[in-house]
């Protein structure tokens, strides 16, 4: 922790590195769910982005990588996110996605968040996600100071068809946050986290 006289200069995070094994499964996955393109790519791996960034993921596939049969239940890298600006590019995002037969494992309220967890081809959990207060400021200070947040911190689980189908019949955004947030559209199975069992 520095002091109070130590300056401090704070880095943005640029990208992700990924180990792979399915290099142009993952490439092609990353580009059907973000809109990724490639910068450079080679047997060793690749370098994609969605933005003006040079790159956002990098993958590595060198020879002598092993699938983890027990990745579930091992320390790591759970999920990078992405955020939209707008509940309705999420939605959006996701009826696009189902149509391509990409859906998400677990879909959550957490209060801050409309959250959507797909898994990629490695089974790395990729959150797709919108603000709940459309404000970072205000959504950290929820999350610091707000009961609900400490009460229940994971959030509620919902079924995106459901939410989906209230949004296109007119439910607001707001509603909607709140039906979610109080358990109102429950999923239809149970929902997969790429964790080992609780409890």
């Amino acid at each position: 922790m520095p002091d109070d006289n130590e300056q401090m200069i704070k880095p943005t995070m640029h990208h992700v590195n990924l180990k792979t094994n399915r290099l142009n499964e993952m490439i092609d996955w990353y580009a059907s769910v973000i809109g990724t393109r490639v910068n450079f790519q080679f047997p060793g791996g690749a370098w994609i982005s969605n933005d003006r960034a040079n790159h956002r993921i990098a993958f590595l596939a060198v020879p002598g990588l092993q699938d983890d049969p027990q990745k579930f239940a091992h320390t790591g890298l759970h999920h990078t996110a992405f955020e939209y600006s707008s509940f309705a590019d999420l939605m959006s995002s996701y009826a696009r996605l189902k149509e391509k037969g990409i859906e998400p494992q677990v879909c959550l309220n957490h209060g801050l968040t409309m959250s959507l967890y797909y898994a990629d081809p490695d089974q790395n959990m990729v959150e797709l996600q919108v603000d709940n207060f459309g404000d970072w400021a205000a959504s950290a200070e929820w999350m610091r100071t707000a009961e609900d947040f400490r009460r229940d911190p994971i959030g509620a689980f919902f079924d995106p068809d459901l939410v989906l189908a209230a949004y296109q019949g007119g439910a607001s955004v707001e509603q909607i946050q709140t039906d979610t947030r109080q358990g109102s559209y429950p999923p239809k199975k149970p929902p997969q986290l790429n964790l080992p069992p609780l409890g």
